[in-house]
């Protein structure tokens, strides 16, 4: 359970990891574990059923409701009857959705969908949610927000983040892993990644944003 937030430059892997993650591309070697289960043994859509996903660029059902949007991602990952409606409404409730229930979700501004996005992705309770830079596009108050909405799953899910806004992670994470050139640059806590940027001489970058510039450097 928790938040853990995956840093790194524009190229470093991050995206490419999430996408494998989530099923949507598969692996060239290694491999994935979701518990005892093995990515790559048995039926693909037991796994998925397991992941909320929300890519860096998803797709809506412009011209459906908001509520038929939300639906038809409960019923994608096995949801039915009563228990998919009972799941839709308190997911539009938690991401402060529910009153536009019936809106068509072309009518949304951005930060409105990005939140559709992830009630989408968060609406069967996933066991693991893996969430692509949910954050890009959005102004400081609408970021703001939609982190305060992250941090809920990860109370009941193992919650996965990419971005490279390091006061994203600051407000949501426990655990930040650092990519950097494909390869893991750090793993630890929030503190701990504080705890690099502490000598830092630099006047542009925070102290946690120091921490991470010191990160990219490191091996793991």
């Amino acid at each position: 359970m928790g938040v853990t937030g995956l840093l790194g430059p524009n190229g470093a892997g991050k995206s490419t990891l999430m996408k494998l993650l989530a099923t949507a591309t598969g692996l060239q070697s290694g491999e994935v574990r979701f518990g005892e289960r093995r990515l790559g043994e048995g039926p693909v859509n037991e796994i998925r059923r397991l992941i909320g996903y929300l890519p860096q660029r998803f797709e809506l059902m412009e011209w459906s409701t908001v509520h038929r949007n939300v639906s038809y991602a409960a019923w994608a990952h096995g949801l039915a009857g009563a228990a998919l409606d009972a799941a839709v409404d308190a997911v539009l409730a938690s991401v402060d959705l529910a009153d536009r229930a019936g809106s068509r979700a072309r009518s949304l501004s951005g930060g409105m969908r990005q939140r559709l996005g992830l009630a989408c992705a968060l609406v069967h309770r996933p066991a693991v949610a893996v969430l692509d830079e949910p954050t890009v596009g959005l102004d400081p108050v609408q970021r703001g927000e939609l982190r305060r909405l992250i941090t809920d799953p990860g109370e009941h899910s193992v919650v996965l983040i990419s971005t490279h806004l390091v006061e994203d992670l600051a407000a949501t994470a426990e655990q930040v892993v650092v990519l950097h050139e494909g390869r893991m640059r750090f793993r630890g806590s929030v503190a701990e990644l504080r705890a690099l940027g502490q000598n830092s001489t630099s006047v542009h970058a925070s102290v946690l944003e120091a921490g991470y510039e010191a990160s990219l450097g490191m091996t793991v």
